[in-house]
């Protein structure tokens, strides 16, 4: 898990240690020190910890005046036990709705699991969010799977056309602008 690194393509273009409205503005990165885990087994330097012992995250990309961001996350997505999505819609979500994001795009490639409790901080982060959405990009199938059981997918988009292998090919403006046009689609001309 050590060699898993979040995307840093788009560094050059943000970074949320430098973003002052970031949750993670002025963190500083040894990336020669691997000191985080997750059950056991290091992760690279360069991910955040948000309130999960097993689970990361990193903010790709935050646009403030279109209203969206773009967060990757490595680890085990665990509702039962670390309850994540309280700690992810309490740390990461609520900090950005504040600053007037209601977009948001979660890469989970590198979600390696999935356990789900109840649907109250999906629907809540939902319905907080007018007229933005969450989408769900790259999310493994079983997780899917799993999330559906759990009645995710009533709040977040995900699968179908939202498995994008190529995401990295693209700049952050293009990714989000692809992502929105397919979330257009799908819940037809009201968004």
């Amino acid at each position: 898990m050590h060699d898993i690194e979040p995307y840093f393509r788009w560094l050059p273009v943000y970074d949320s240690s430098a973003d002052p409205l970031s949750p993670f503005n002025g963190k500083e990165y040894n990336y020669d020190l691997y000191s985080d885990t997750i059950y056991g087994y290091y992760i690279a330097p360069g991910w955040d910890f948000f309130g999960s012992e097993t689970l990361y995250m990193k903010v790709l990309y935050a646009d403030y005046y279109e209203g969206y961001c773009i967060l990757e996350f490595i680890g085990e997505w665990n509702d039962a036990i670390n309850n994540d999505i309280m700690n992810l819609k309490r740390n990461i979500v609520e900090h950005f709705t504040y600053h007037e994001i209601n977009k948001f795009i979660l890469m989970g490639e590198n979600i390696l699991n999935f356990h789900g409790a109840d649907d109250c901080y999906y629907e809540e982060w939902f319905e907080e969010l007018g007229d933005g959405w969450i989408a769900a990009v790259n999310f493994r199938d079983f997780v899917i799977d799993e999330m559906r059981n759990y009645n995710i997918d009533s709040y977040v988009n995900f699968g179908g056309s939202l498995q994008i292998d190529n995401w990295r090919t693209l700049k952050p403006t293009v990714f989000y602008q692809k992502v929105k046009d397919l979330i257009h689609y799908r819940l037809g001309p009201a968004v």
